[in-house]
């Protein structure tokens, strides 16, 4: 099991990042409250990392935050929840955010993620009932040697769009928010307002 990694960042185009470990290039994906806290593109990163091994891939999932990472596996325990959903969760919500969702038992806010439904967010606060005060007391971020960077690519709406879509939005539902977002902001900003905006409009 690979459980943290420590490299630089060669990429970042959400929601994967390609991490240089002592000459080898890692691909991860990871959620966007992981992206949010990343130096830019050149530096040094440490991640928590959550591996999972399929039939036809082995997929490595890297967290900033050692409760992220926690939760991750905690929500992949919990039947409907597979790792695609349990990002969209972490990408709509951080750690904190989703421990006052499950004690409000507010099942609404959950059916806001994309991939989860009623039942879905019902088994969520019932299973995560007696979790998440214990996940909460992990530690916090590893450690990074520079302050957050975020880098503009050169067509951040397009990273922007596609993000939304690799989380479960519809391409035409995470299109036309975008569409809407001031064209100055990097990609990670514009997912951070796309995502906003829907879980405001689903209300």
């Amino acid at each position: 099991m690979i459980g943290s990694l420590s490299g630089i960042i060669l990429t970042k185009q959400p929601p994967w990042l390609l991490v240089n470990v002592g000459g080898v290039g890692y691909e991860l994906e990871a959620p966007m409250t992981t992206f949010y806290d990343l130096p830019g593109v050149g530096e040094k990163v440490e991640l928590h990392t959550h591996l999972v091994v399929r039939e036809d891939a082995q997929l490595l999932y890297a967290f900033s935050r050692l409760n992220q990472r926690e939760l991750f596996r905690n929500l992949l325990k919990v039947n409907g929840v597979g790792p695609r959903v349990a990002l969209a969760i972490l990408s709509t919500m951080n750690a904190e955010e989703f421990q006052a969702c499950v004690m409000a038992e507010d099942a609404v806010q959950l059916t806001r993620v994309p991939g989860i439904g009623r039942k879905t967010a019902e088994r969520l606060l019932v299973e995560m009932r007696d979790k998440v005060d214990q996940l909460l007391n992990a530690s916090g971020a590893v450690g990074m040697t520079a302050p957050q960077a975020p880098t503009q690519t050169q067509d951040p709406a397009t990273d922007a769009i596609t993000a939304l879509v690799a989380l479960g939005y519809k391409s035409i539902d995470a299109t036309r928010q975008v569409r809407n977002l001031d064209k100055n902001l990097t990609s990670e900003q514009m997912i951070r307002e796309a995502l906003r905006n829907m879980a405001k409009k689903q209300a």
